[in-house]
């Protein structure tokens, strides 16, 4: 089972492991132990709430295929274990970041202290300039 949050868990059944060869150097044992790991999750069969899967779902990222699967490689261990941790813990982040709500930002005027001290920090630079250049 996977523990997002104390509400929400997904059970193993959901999540679909298969094991590949990793790409990139290893020398000979790359070529005969399969470590990597393809996480594959279906959103929309899924048993998370309606909430999180219409996020996720309305997500432009590229590990999301049209059919509405999380597909994620894991490659960097050179055991499968950890990989499959590490893919776990990624399908988790991203879970977790789409039900994130994002706090909409209200734009504020500067106080009129704020405009003056900029205005006064100019003249003083502006000043400084000047004695800088050539004396006739």
């Amino acid at each position: 089972m996977l523990h997002i949050s104390r509400n929400v868990i997904i059970p193993d059944h959901e999540i679909h492991f298969s094991a590949i060869r990793a790409q990139g150097a290893g020398g000979q044992n790359v070529n005969k132990v399969s470590s990597a790991v393809h996480l594959r999750f279906d959103v929309a069969r899924s048993s998370l709430p309606d909430f999180h899967k219409q996020r996720l779902l309305a997500l432009r990222d590229r590990r999301i295929n049209s059919e509405g699967v999380i597909v994620i490689k894991a490659q960097s261990h050179r055991s499968q274990e950890k990989n499959r941790a590490e893919a776990l813990a990624r399908l988790r982040e991203m879970i977790i970041a789409a039900g994130r709500t994002v706090k909409k930002r209200r734009p504020t005027k500067p106080t009129r202290g704020s405009q003056q001290k900029r205005l006064d920090s100019k003249t003083r630079h502006g000043r400084t300039k000047a004695l800088r250049g050539k004396i006739y």
